[in-house]
């Protein structure tokens, strides 16, 4: 596409003298005081998912140049984004400064998951979220490969709303409408759906459970894992540790609804 556009010389100038394969220190600086970011990952067949992220600023560890880790809050249990980790390590995130610098970071390298006692085990140093719903279950880490710069040129510039205006933020909740409630629609365009046509539904999402695990029926799927990476970077995810994920989330409980942060007043107020 460089060549059919005519853009390689422009690509060439940009990998040289943007490109890193670590985070220098205006990177790490910069990522310790973000709040959110984007990622994309893919499962095996290279089916795309994307999704987001936030916490307070440093809820993704700086580990050193070349790592990275960010926590998993609890969710809505369909595990898109670490389903695809266990199956494809390839990991990309964006973060995006909207509010300061106006300028975004684009991070891509290889992840693996790591459970929270084994991360703090290796990490003594790792705070301790006092809020009940941004206590990490599990953490995933990112060997970064690539390090470059997002453009400002079409970034918005956007302003903080103070807390007392945009309400206390529902950190792991299950209440359906502080999650969104049914914002677009969908259970109830589900349920308007004929009894015959959720019933082929269910049948469609069952067949490709069974081609997803091999064959194997879903009353048969509780033993069942799906292969792991090859990729010696990551290693393969044992049997052990699939079962202590579950175990970790089944023992996940409701969260009430916590007071919110202090007012924002400026990165280095």
């Amino acid at each position: 596409m460089q060549q059919r556009l005519g853009s390689t010389e422009r690509a060439d100038r940009f990998y040289a003298d943007q490109v890193l394969d670590h985070l220098n220190i205006r990177m790490r600086e910069f990522v310790a005081r973000q709040e959110m970011f984007f990622l994309a990952t893919a499962d095996r067949h290279g089916e795309c998912d994307s999704s987001f992220r936030a916490g307070p600023p440093g809820f993704v560890q700086v580990l050193d140049e070349r790592t990275l880790a960010y926590p998993e809050y609890r969710g809505n249990g369909v595990m898109a984004s670490v389903g695809n980790i266990s199956e494809n390590p390839r990991l990309g995130l964006l973060m995006v400064d909207f509010t300061r610098d106006r300028i975004g970071l684009h991070i891509n390298g290889r992840a693996r998951v790591v459970l929270d006692e084994e991360m703090r085990a290796g990490h003594a140093d790792l705070p301790v979220d006092p809020v009940p719903g941004r206590r990490a279950q599990m953490w995933v880490m990112l060997q970064v490969e690539e390090a470059y710069i997002h453009c400002a040129k079409h970034i918005p510039h956007l302003q903080k709303v103070p807390a007392l205006q945009r309400g206390a933020r529902a950190w792991g909740t299950d209440d359906f409408k502080r999650k969104g409630g049914d914002f677009f629609g969908a259970a109830a365009e589900a349920a308007e759906r004929p009894p015959f046509q959720r019933e082929e539904r269910k049948r469609e999402n069952a067949a490709m459970d069974v081609e997803d695990t091999g064959g194997i029926d879903s009353a048969a799927r509780g033993s069942v894992r799906r292969g792991s990476p090859a990729d010696d970077a990551v290693g393969e995810l044992s049997e052990e540790f699939l079962d202590r994920v579950e175990r970790v989330l089944a023992r996940a409980q409701p969260r009430r609804p916590v007071e919110d942060e202090p007012e924002f007043r400026g990165w280095f107020a």
